[in-house]
């Protein structure tokens, strides 16, 4: 029996023309042999099966099967263990591959879907987007979107948002009751940091502050889900995909006012309008059952306050969640800020001295009207026609329309030699 290399090299040599003596002289072989595989050709040698060999574990392997067959659930290592009180001196390695071939697969556990009763629950999360606005051609920008997902009904409120910070988030709660029109009993959070601060040493959840301050004056639990348990959010989390690919997908948008005008108009023509899947009910129709149902809006606004202490820059500048807002001329260096929901004060030595609706964006900033004793016009192409506060970014922004009759004034102190 000769070896692959040696018949490829018997064949390689017979076609180089040497004789068949020549070839089995050279490899040290018969020459009927030599011949039998040149007539034969290019043809693998056939091995017979070589014997089994016997195993340490051979005499343990009916134990181990009648073991498993009765108690699938017994670990190798105790397996291990009973075998070696009967006289095995083999490894454990030897016994968990054998286990994995003869173990019966224990039958997967059906998911249980979980139901809330109407105005029960709620569920809210953040999934990133990456977008290019037409307005910045070449720029790509990341956006979350905010959802809140009716358990019940399946009733979808979003919005895209440049931050998930805490402003961010009250924010948007506040914006989904209002377009609820009520409040769930409960809702249910991931363990994102606005949310979730940590475990007490009992094992407790730990709240955000604010977090609890707006759960107490709406009225409704907050709860945490597991971590690591997607499937616990479910109701949330699967619309994020329908969102990304029904709606998001193949679409353009000028700016993020404009991604959200277009997020509004699906929501309310499309996903609120369709057959769910799950509860095989139009979603528009079993809201309007469960609406009834949720915890009344409070009478008051939300007020809670979270407070900064901010220098203010050589402009006249206070920086408040990455954008600028301004202070009137005369303000002193450090000023407090009070953030609020839905606004921004600022209070110079106990005095609210500014007011400012939150900026939505980064890197962005507002000048309100009465400020800046000189104001510098933008190009008259973008100039507004009402009258608003400045607020510096991108083109289209408003800033303050004044009489002209304001900078004929300024001109003629400044012919008579005089400050403006």
């Amino acid at each position: 029996m000769v070896q692959l290399g040696e018949l490829v090299m018997i064949l390689d040599l017979h076609r180089q023309g040497l004789s068949v003596t020549a070839i089995a002289r050279q490899l040290s072989l018969d020459r009927k042999t030599v011949r039998k595989y040149i007539a034969r050709g290019l043809e693998p040698p056939a091995y017979k099966p070589r014997p089994p060999r016997g195993h340490r574990l051979d005499p343990f392997t009916g134990y181990l099967r009648e073991r498993v067959a009765a108690f699938p659930a017994l670990t190798g290592s105790r397996l291990w263990r009973e075998i070696r009180e009967h006289g095995y001196a083999g490894g454990y390695t030897a016994v968990t591959d054998y286990l994995r071939d003869v173990r019966p697969a224990l039958p997967a556990p059906f998911e249980v879907r979980f139901e809330t009763p109407p105005g029960h629950q709620a569920q809210v999360d953040f999934a990133r987007f990456v977008v290019s606005f037409t307005d910045e051609p070449g720029v790509t920008r990341i956006v979350w979107l905010f959802s809140m997902v009716l358990g019940h009904s399946r009733q979808i409120w979003a919005r895209f948002v440049p931050h998930q910070d805490l402003q961010t988030v009250l924010r948007c709660h506040i914006a989904a009751f209002t377009a609820l029109g009520g409040v769930p009993g409960e809702i249910l959070y991931d363990r994102m940091k606005t949310a979730v601060t940590g475990e007490g040493e009992d094992g407790h959840i730990v709240y955000n502050r604010s977090l609890v301050a707006l759960a107490a004056h709406y009225g409704f639990l907050p709860r945490a889900c597991r971590p690591y348990r997607a499937k616990t959010k479910g109701k949330v989390e699967r619309p994020f995909r329908y969102v990304r690919e029904d709606f998001f997908l193949a679409r353009a948008f000028r700016d993020l006012n404009d991604l959200n005008a277009q997020l509004d108009d699906w929501l309310a023509t499309v996903a609120n309008l369709r057959l769910h899947g799950t509860t095989h009910r139009v979603v528009a129709e079993a809201f309007a059952e469960e609406q009834p149902t949720l915890r009344p809006l409070p009478a008051l606004p939300f007020r809670a306050v979270l407070r900064l202490e901010r220098r203010v820059t050589h402009e006249g500048l206070v920086s408040v969640g990455g954008n600028l807002y301004s202070v009137p001329d005369r303000t002193r260096r450090v000023v407090e800020v009070h953030q609020l929901a839905d606004e921004i004060q600022i209070f110079d030595a106990g005095r609210l001295v500014a007011v400012h609706p939150v900026i939505e964006g980064h890197r962005r900033t507002r000048v309100a009207s009465g400020h800046r004793s000189r104001a510098v016009l933008p190009p008259r192409s973008q100039r507004p026609t009402r009258e608003a506060g400045l607020v510096i970014g991108r083109a289209g922004d408003q800033v303050a329309r004044r009489s002209l009759e304001i900078y004929a004034a300024v001109g003629r102190r400044l012919a008579e030699g005089g400050r403006p």
